[in-house]
């Protein structure tokens, strides 16, 4: 049965059930925005991957269940090497992550041995090991700016953030071709129609998204600086170019703004622009994970030791 159909009282029973094994087992559930509501209110901290890899690093709990995706899992494996990692899903992917096959990656680098290795978070933990540096969507241009002026760099595995952060810091970069199925999904014709039947709504997007869409956008912003845009910003109304899941929690943190999800390219169930693999996790996963202590994530400690080093001079430059 969907979680979807679920009666509100099963609902809550299972939320009551989880935060009892969560209490009982010293775990810590780590939710990323784009989760489901009912996931996001039993999770000890709701962030973006920044935020999120950063609670992961300070963690103290004997089992980190992590309500996302398969790198994020990855990541808080990682960075909490003798601690258990649970993730609902263990089919809860990523289509950027997809995009950059490491066979292939490894023959990218060779072909290019002077140049620095930036890799986007979004990528599994062999792509990090070939690594000098990883980022987020918040940290990227500090990233790009800390590397020295004389130092080629090579960015992977998202084109969009990369041409973004071309922009931004004017540096030459070689990029990688890979890209985020969900922010290539928003068509530009939509948006600007939309806009123009809210003329006073400000266009606000992901750094993910293709060129055109940012080219609109008054606002670029990491996740969580989207939600401290609105914040911040007088306006009274917002058009969101960013995964569906965000818009839950940016509109219960300001009931008094409107938000807008950006429209998709094609007709689906709600016009805007959800990610599959996100959505693969509901609560009754996430109880079911917790009781049994499975799926866990598994890493050679090789690999471990080697994505730990640029995922920690990333934390370092974030800090």
């Amino acid at each position: 049965m969907s979680l979807m159909k679920v009666h509100p009282s099963e609902t809550s029973e299972l939320q009551e059930q989880v935060l009892l094994l969560k209490r009982k087992k010293n775990a810590v559930i780590l939710a990323h925005y784009y989760q489901e509501p009912a996931i996001k209110r039993v999770a000890d901290f709701v962030g973006d991957s920044l935020e999120l890899a950063k609670k992961a690093a300070q963690s103290s709990a004997d089992i980190i269940v992590f309500a996302g995706v398969h790198f994020m899992a990855e990541t808080a494996k990682i960075l909490n090497p003798e601690r258990k990692v649970l993730l609902p899903d263990l089919n809860a992917g990523c289509s950027l992550a997809d995009s950059c096959e490491p066979e292939n990656f490894k023959k990218f680098i060779d072909q290019h041995p002077d140049h620095v290795v930036v890799t986007y978070i979004n990528c599994s933990a062999e792509i990090k090991t070939m690594s000098d540096f990883v980022c987020t969507s918040s940290n990227a241009e500090k990233v790009i700016n800390a590397i020295p002026l004389d130092k080629k760099i090579i960015f992977a595995p998202d084109k969009n953030l990369g041409n973004f952060l071309i922009e931004k810091t004017g540096r030459e970069m070689l990029l990688w071709n890979g890209a985020c199925l969900v922010h290539e999904a928003f068509s530009i014709d939509k948006l600007l129609t939309l806009h123009k039947k809210y003329p006073s709504a400000s266009i606000i997007a992901h750094p993910e998204s293709e060129s055109h869409i940012l080219k609109v956008a008054s606002y670029i912003g990491s996740t969580s600086g989207l939600i401290k845009h609105i914040a911040e910003s007088d306006k009274k109304s917002f058009i969101v170019a960013t995964e569906a899941g965000i818009l839950y929690d940016m509109q219960e943190q300001f009931p008094e703004k409107t938000i807008i999800p950006a429209p998709a390219k094609e007709n689906n169930s709600c016009a805007c622009s959800e990610c599959a693999y996100m959505k693969m996790n509901n609560l009754e996963k996430l109880y079911k994970c917790l009781k049994n202590e499975t799926p866990e994530i598994k890493l050679e400690k090789e690999i471990i030791e080697k994505a730990a080093l640029p995922i920690h001079r990333m934390l370092e430059l974030s800090n």
